[in-house]
């Protein structure tokens, strides 16, 4: 077998198995409501951290029960929708990043509790694929890959002894597991802890200097942005990378 056919067909070998795994994934069964107006207003700046408006998520976003939240890690990640079995349901399907928790309760209507797979959404993203008067209907859900526009993007808070970076607009699997930060200062990287939703933390001294990171997602990939922050920034700023996940 000649060299380029080899690779052609190891090429096809490996798109094969990769067409396999994403079927075999298939549909998960779960709950959809919605919150809110068809401006989708609420109060809430959401259990990730994120202002979805301000920072570009919209109204195709959604709150995730307990089980699905993972505490926050799953943050950023992205699912597509259809409601099945039933008769307020509406045809097609619909994409929503996950941007807020759907806190558990008590009572009947507790569809948040574990082990319950549910998606609260807003009311316009609810109104896609079941009717209003319905208020809860049977979804079929998979993971599926976030697009976005432009670069992984960053906000930073806190103060000068604890850095505070917010992580969005993060493309491909969504939601990071692991991050680690560098100052222009120093050649060693640091690695951050998640504090809460798509907050991560770090105990460093960097006012005055330049700001890498270093980002693994939940699928394994890994993307470095050096000095993604300019040595001038000040807290409550954002700044975009020159580019994201694939």
């Amino acid at each position: 077998m000649s060299t380029s056919l080899y690779h052609i067909c190891n090429y096809l070998a490996i798109i094969s198995v990769f067409i396999t795994n994403v079927a075999a994934q298939g549909w998960l069964d779960g709950h959809a409501t919605f919150y809110g107006d068809m401006q989708g207003h609420t109060t809430e700046q959401g259990a990730c951290g994120y202002d979805v408006f301000k920072e570009g998520y919209g109204l195709a976003t959604t709150a995730l029960s307990t089980t699905l939240f993972e505490d926050g890690a799953k943050c950023g990640s992205c699912y597509e929708l259809k409601c099945v079995n039933s008769p307020w349901c509406k045809s097609g399907t619909i994409q929503v990043t996950a941007t807020n928790l759907c806190p558990p309760s008590s009572g009947p209507q507790a569809w948040c509790n574990p082990p319950a797979h549910h998606f609260d959404l807003t009311e316009p993203m609810f109104l896609k694929i079941g009717q209003y008067k319905a208020g809860i209907v049977p979804v079929q859900y998979r993971r599926t890959p976030c697009v976005r526009q432009g670069g992984v993007s960053f906000y930073l808070g806190g103060n000068p002894y604890f850095l505070l970076v917010l992580v969005y607009n993060v493309a491909g699997a969504g939601d990071i597991k692991a991050m680690r930060i560098k100052g222009s200062h120093s050649s060693n990287w640091v690695q951050m802890s998640r504090n809460w939703g798509m907050n991560w933390q770090v105990s460093e001294q960097l006012v005055g200097q330049g700001i890498s990171f270093q980002l693994m997602a939940s699928d394994g990939k890994t993307l470095e942005l050096d000095n993604v922050v300019p040595s001038n920034w000040q807290f409550g700023q954002s700044f975009r990378g020159n580019s994201n996940f694939h």
